[in-house]
């Protein structure tokens, strides 16, 4: 049955190529099954193939299936291949399962929109390159899964195209995740022309013999491959793109935050940690770099009014706690943390469009509330989602998994205090904004009157997910509560245990104690200042209004003001030069070149002059100079 591999990307390729050529000749209803059933298959067969390598374990373990040869270049020739070993069957299985109920959703969602067999047929392309990008066996295929699922964000942002903003916001996502890209093309070429080949377990292999911890060429492959790690994920400093992509159906951002793109540098960091192990200050800038963005994120999330805009930023901080694994060498509960992260926030994304197709498309908080009684469907998956993201302890996913995250940040050999007091704080800012944001839009008085119920569409994929919010921790239960590291266990034949050299029950339990206590103490203050105290709203509003608050919080909710920088210190000064450039020797050659055919042009244009005895004399003057020429040369 793994000879089933294969066909896990191709069945959304299919989809994607049948309603491209023949989307506008359905009904909306055959667009759907195409577009959904394509992933539905996908994720049965996903894990069928699962099932039976976990029963029938292929020899060595890991499975290689290669289709054909793509190029032939002298020794370098890339194969159309995938590699099935843990780490890349937990990515297909969350991308398949979660992406299928994101297509189920949007079956619902998106009905009566314009364009909707299109709609499928983007998501399709996304979802079947996301696929290729994780089963690749090979660096060049991975590239083309990595720029496919760019692709298709700057055609899902941008659906709506017909408001300038939307384009906008496509184009901008574009540009900046394209830096990362360059930089991780650039990587690619540096392993390429050092190790010769691109094949990962080879290359992998290859690196681990001839280079040795603290090599130069090593730090300068991680960095670039870094570089296009923070592109993609929306790490600093290229996270700046995420927060306008909400500008896409709510479908879309889910799709992006929660089972694809976003999760594609972590995925690459994890493919690749032999690399960040050779070069210990890039792993360790990788850490600081997941610490710094999930602090500035969270913080950025507490001012944000737009329910889907704090949630952008929730997904900008929950990859630092990502990339803050990595960089300590916590690979499997990267993973870990990937796997709950894709329940809860696809979750989370999916009750927020609940909420704003119900209100018509509204999507400022502050013009909600009191929807529990009036959305109650997605008002209690919605509080999964909240005390999932929160990491209410014991009864939620996201509590296993950070509380894995922030313990091997502690006890990890390049671990840190500094780095562990990052994790904690952002615990708490966590439940601070998450509830802030639960409170706002369910609770209180009513505001607004819901014109539009979720139907069984989209209720199911939202008590599915609600359910793996809950439970889906319990695959990885710490020495504290039970001993039984399941999914790490099993990532161990892939990814290597995190070295610990400060492991201690004692202190595990403590710390577990103090996060519980932090995310408990967060949702109370988010309770006290938005919801049960009016008076305590009124004083945050007051001091608000004051200018030097005033200034603080525009800062803040314009992302630390990130674009502003980038437009001064880079746009600006690029486009100056540019304009002063504009008649630089280069152009000159060219301007030149298109001086002198205009000119050729115009002499020859005379003899068009409509008289035959010219044009009979011209071809008799010519005929006797060719002779001539022929006579005496």
């Amino acid at each position: 049955m793994l000879e089933l591999l294969c066909m896990i990307p191709f069945l959304p390729f299919a989809g994607f190529v049948i309603l491209t050529l023949i989307g506008r000749r359905i009904t909306d209803r055959l667009a759907a099954l195409i577009g959904a059933g394509s992933v539905a298959i996908s994720a049965i067969i996903t894990f069928v193939v699962g099932y039976n390598f976990l029963v029938l374990p292929p020899a060595g373990h890991p499975y290689t299936q290669v289709l054909w040869t793509w190029m032939r270049i002298g020794s370098f020739t890339p194969c159309i291949s995938f590699y099935l070993d843990p780490l890349s069957l937990i990515m297909i299985l969350v991308v398949t399962f979660v992406g299928f109920l994101i297509h189920l959703y949007s079956v619902e969602f998106m009905k009566g929109e314009e364009g909707y067999s299109r709609f499928f047929a983007y998501m399709n392309l996304f979802v079947g390159s996301m696929l290729t990008l994780v089963l690749a066996d090979n660096l060049v295929l991975l590239y083309l899964g990595w720029e496919g699922v760019g692709l298709c964000s700057y055609l899902l942002i941008g659906f709506w195209y017909k408001d300038p903003a939307n384009g906008r916001a496509a184009i901008k996502a574009f540009v900046v995740t394209r830096v990362g890209d360059a930089a991780m093309a650039v990587g690619l070429f540096l392993l390429f022309t050092n190790l010769g080949t691109l094949n990962i377990q080879e290359l992998m292999g290859l690196a681990s013999q001839k280079w040795p911890i603290g090599s130069g060429i090593a730090a300068a492959a991680a960095v670039l491959l870094l570089g296009g790690a923070a592109g993609k994920s929306a790490q600093l400093p290229l996270q700046t793109w995420l927060p306008d992509a909400m500008a896409g159906p709510t479908p879309v951002s889910a799709l992006i935050h929660a089972a694809t793109m976003v999760t594609a540098g972590v995925y690459l960091i994890a493919r690749t940690h032999v690399l960040f192990t050779l070069a210990p200050a890039v792993q360790t800038t990788v850490a600081i770099t997941g610490a710094a963005t999930l602090l500035l994120a969270s913080i950025s999330a507490i001012t944000q009014r737009d329910i889907k805009r704090v949630l952008a930023y929730s997904t900008i901080s929950q990859i630092g706690y990502m990339f803050l694994a990595l960089g300590v060498g916590a690979w499997s509960a990267a993973i870990f943390h990937f796997m709950t992260h894709a329940f809860f926030k696809a979750l989370l994304f999916l009750g927020a469009g609940a909420v704003i197709i119900g209100l018509d498309r509204e999507h400022d908080m502050y013009k909600m509330g009191g929807l529990r009684k009036q959305l109650p469907v997605a008002f209690w998956t919605f509080l999964i989602g909240s005390a999932s993201l929160s990491a209410l302890p014991l009864v939620t996913a996201g509590f296993y998994s950070k509380d894995l995250i922030l313990w091997q940040v502690w006890a990890s050999d390049r671990g840190s205090i500094l780095l562990c007091a990052g994790g904690v704080a952002g615990a708490f800012l966590t439940s601070v904004y998450t509830f802030r944001m639960l409170f706002l839009t369910f609770a209180g008085n009513a505001t607004s009157q819901v014109t539009r119920k979720p139907g069984p569409l989209m209720k199911i994929p939202l008590i599915t997910l609600a359910v793996l919010s809950l439970i889906a921790g319990l695959i990885d239960i710490p020495a504290t509560l039970g001993n039984l590291p399941t999914l790490s266990e099993f990532l161990h034949s892939a990814l290597p245990p995190v070295p610990m050299s400060h492991a201690n029950p004692l202190i595990e339990g403590k710390l577990q104690f103090i996060t519980s206590l932090l995310a408990l103490v967060g949702i109370m203050f988010a309770y006290r200042i938005f919801l049960h105290s009016p008076q305590h709203t009124g004083r945050a509003e007051e001091i608000k209004r004051s200018p030097i608050a005033t200034a603080i919080h525009c800062f803040l909710f314009q992302g630390w003001n990130f674009d502003l920088l980038y437009d001064k210190f880079i746009v600006q000064p690029f486009v100056r030069l540019a304009r002063f450039n504009r008649g630089d020797f280069i152009d000159f050659i060219y301007t030149g070149i298109a001086l002198f055919i205009r000119s050729f042009n115009r002499v020859l244009s005379f003899t068009q002059s409509g008289k035959v005895r010219w044009y009979a004399a011209g071809l008799a003057v010519g005929a006797v100079i060719l002779i001539g020429i022929a006579e005496f040369l």
